[in-house]
C-alpha cells in the first residue's frame, strides 16, 4: 500500500519541503482585580481568605490535570464489539456533563460570578485531562481560559496560565499538524492548484497572441501571511515540472511574515529546496507584516515592475490572512483589499477557517462557536495520532490550545481571528470588486485524493463515494464549484476560493 501511497502524492505533487478586552472590559477588570487584591494585600480583611483559598484550590487542580494519566486509554473508533457499546454510552454522558459544566463556568465568568466561577472551574480540573479523549482534552484548555479571564494581566497565576510556546515550540507544533493533518495541506495545495492553472491560462493565451514568440514565463506570488514557508515547495515542484533547462520558469514570491527571523529562516528554506530544480529561477523578498509603508512600497514598486515585466503573471494569496489578521480594523481589511484591487491580480486565493467568531457578538456566542470548532478539531487529532502520542500533545499545547485561550483572553492591540461564514466573507469580495472563479475538477479531485493520502488510520480500498471515508475528514463543493471545504464530520472547517478582478 505505501507504494501506492508513493505514486499518487508524485502524481499531484504532493510532496512537501519540510525538510482586547470586550466593551464591559473594564468593568470586569474592576471585579477581578479583587481577587488578586487578597493574594498580595496583607491588609485585606479576612473575608478575602476564602476566595484566595478557591484560587490556590484551582491552581493545584490544575497542577495535577497537568500530569499524565497512565490509565486513560484510547478507545477504540473504528471497530466495536457488544462488550464495548456500555462502555462508549458511559464515556458519552460524562462527555455531556463536561460540555454542559464548562458552558455553566462559562456563563458564571461572563456574569463576573467569581465564586461559582472558580467552584466550577476546580471540578473541571478535577475531571478533565491532557491525556484523555477528545472531550477532556479540549475542555481542559477551554477551563484554562476561562480561569485566565478571572485574573489580571498583571497576576502571575495570568502569565503562568496563558504561557506561549517558545518560537521553537510553536514551529514544532505547527509542523507536527502539518504533517499528520490534511488541515493546512488542503489548504496550501488548494490554493497553488488555482495559481497553477491562472499561470498555464495566461501562459497559452501569451503564446497565441504572440504567434509563439518567447514570453516572459514569469509568476509572481505576493503571500500577505507567508508563515514558514510550507506552501509553497510543492509549487516550486509542479512549475519545474513543465519547465526545462532551455524554457525555464521564473518563480518571484513577495513574503509578509511576522518577523525578521522568520522571515530569514523561510527564505533560506525556500532558496535551498529551490537549488534541486535548475530549470526554475526563484525569488524570495520578505517584508514585515503590519507595517502600512510596506504595503503602499510593495504595491507601487510591483506596479512599476509590471511595467517592464508585461508578461508576468500576478497571483495573490490571502491564506488564513483576512479573518486572523484584518478583521480587527474593517478599515485596514478595506483600504488591503482596494490595494489589492489595483494590482489587477490575474487570480487572487482566499482560505479561512469558517465560523462565526466576530468581535462584535457577545463572549457566549464567540465561546460556543470556538467550542463547536475546536471540538471538531481535536476529535480530528485521533484519527491521526494516537492517545499517548507526544506530537498529539505538542501540537495540542503549543498550536491549538494556544489559540483557545487567545481567543478568550484578549486585549484591543491583540491578533485574534475574527472568522466569518464563507457567504460573509463573499459579500466582503464582491463589495471590493471581486469576482468569485470556478475551482478545476482537478482541485476537487487533487482534495480527495489529499484524504486517502493523509488518514492514517483507514486502508485505501476502504474510500467508497463521492464524499466517503472511513474517517470523518469529508470534502464538499459548494457555491457552484466556486468553493471547496475540508470539514470534520458535518462541521465545516476551511473554506477555500479563487477570486479576479471584475
Amino acid at each position: 500500500m505505501e507504494d501506492i501511497l508513493e505514486e499518487e502524492e508524485e502524481l499531484l505533487s504532493l510532496n512537501l519541503a519540510i525538510v482586547t478586552d470586550y466593551s464591559a472590559g473594564n468593568v470586569r477588570k474592576r471585579k477581578r482585580s479583587t481577587i488578586i487584591k487578597a493574594l498580595f494585600d496583607p491588609m485585606n480583611d479576612h473575608s478575602n481568605y476564602e476566595e484566595e483559598g478557591k484560587i490556590f484550590k484551582l491552581l493545584q487542580m490544575r497542577e495535577k490535570m497537568m500530569k499524565p494519566h497512565p490509565d486513560h486509554k484510547r478507545k477504540g473508533t473504528l471497530i466495536v464489539d457488544d462488550h464495548d457499546h456500555d462502555h462508549q454510552a458511559d464515556d458519552h454522558g460524562k462527555g455531556l456533563h463536561l460540555i454542559h459544566l464548562l458552558l455553566i463556568t462559562a456563563t458564571s465568568v461572563d456574569d463576573n460570578n467569581v465564586t461559582t466561577a472558580l467552584q466550577n472551574l476546580t471540578e473541571l480540573y478535577q475531571s478533565v485531562s491532557l491525556t484523555g479523549d477528545s472531550v477532556q482534552r479540549v475542555v481542559a484548555y477551554f477551563a484554562d481560559g476561562l480561569a485566565a479571564r478571572l485574573l489580571t494581566r498583571k497576576s502571575p497565576f495570568f502569565d503562568m496560565i496563558m504561557k506561549n510556546p517558545t518560537s521553537d515550540e510553536e514551529f514544532l507544533a505547527f509542523t507536527n499538524l502539518y504533517r499528520v493533518s490534511p488541515y493546512y495541506q488542503f489548504a496550501h495545495f488548494t490554493a497553488n492548484q488555482a495559481i497553477l492553472e491562472a499561470f498555464e491560462k495566461e501562459l497559452e493565451e501569451e503564446e497565441q497572441s504572440n504567434n509563439n514568440n518567447t514570453n516572459s514565463r514569469a509568476l509572481h506570488v505576493i503571500d500577505f501571511d507567508v508563515s514558514y514557508g510550507f506552501q509553497w515547495p510543492s509549487l516550486i515542484q509542479s512549475l519545474s515540472e513543465k519547465a526545462s533547462i532551455a524554457n525555464r520558469i521564473s518563480l518571484r514570491i513577495t513574503g509578509f511574515g511576522r518577523n525578521l527571523e522568520e522571515l530569514q529562516e523561510t527564505e533560506s528554506r525556500l532558496v535551498s529546496f529551490s537549488k534541486g530544480f535548475r530549470n526554475l529561477g526563484f525569488e524570495f523578498q520578505g517584508l514585515l507584516r503590519g507595517s502600512s509603508k510596506n504595503l503602499i512600497t510593495m504595491i507601487n514598486n510591483i506596479n512599476n515592475l509590471k511595467k517592464k515585466k508585461k508578461n508576468e503573471t500576478v497571483a495573490v494569496n490571502l491564506v488564513f490572512h483576512l479573518n486572523t489578521n484584518l478583521m480587527n480594523e474593517f478599515l485596514k481589511l478595506s483600504d488591503t483589499l482596494k490595494s489589492i484591487h489595483s494590482l489587477n491580480p490575474s487570480i487572487v486565493t482566499l482560505v479561512e477557517q469558517e465560523g462565526h467568531r466576530n468581535t462584535p457578538r457577545s463572549f457566549l456566542s464567540r465561546f460556543m462557536e470556538s467550542l463547536h470548532y475546536f471540538a471538531a478539531m481535536y476529535d480530528s487529532l485521533d484519527d491521526c495520532l494516537p492517545l499517548d502520542s507526544l506530537e498529539r500533545l505538542n501540537i495540542e499545547k503549543n498550536h491549538l490550545g494556544k489559540e483557545i485561550k487567545a481567543m478568550l483572553n484578549y486585549d484591543e492591540d491583540d491578533v485574534i481571528g475574527n472568522y466569518e461564514k464563507m457567504e460573509m466573507l463573499k459579500g466582503r469580495m464582491e463589495s471590493h470588486g471581486f469576482g468569485g472563479m470556478k475551482l478545476s475538477s482537478k482541485s476537487l479531485i487533487q482534495a480527495k485524493l489529499l484524504l486517502k493520502i493523509r488518514t492514517n488510520r483507514c486502508p485505501i480500498d476502504q474510500f467508497n463515494g463521492e464524499n466517503s471515508t472511513c474517517s470523518g475528514f469529508r470534502i464538499f463543493e459548494r457555491d457552484d464549484a466556486r468553493a471547496i471545504s475540508l470539514g470534520w464530520q458535518d462541521r465545516i472547517l476551511l473554506t477555500a476560493s479563487a477570486w479576479r478582478c471584475v
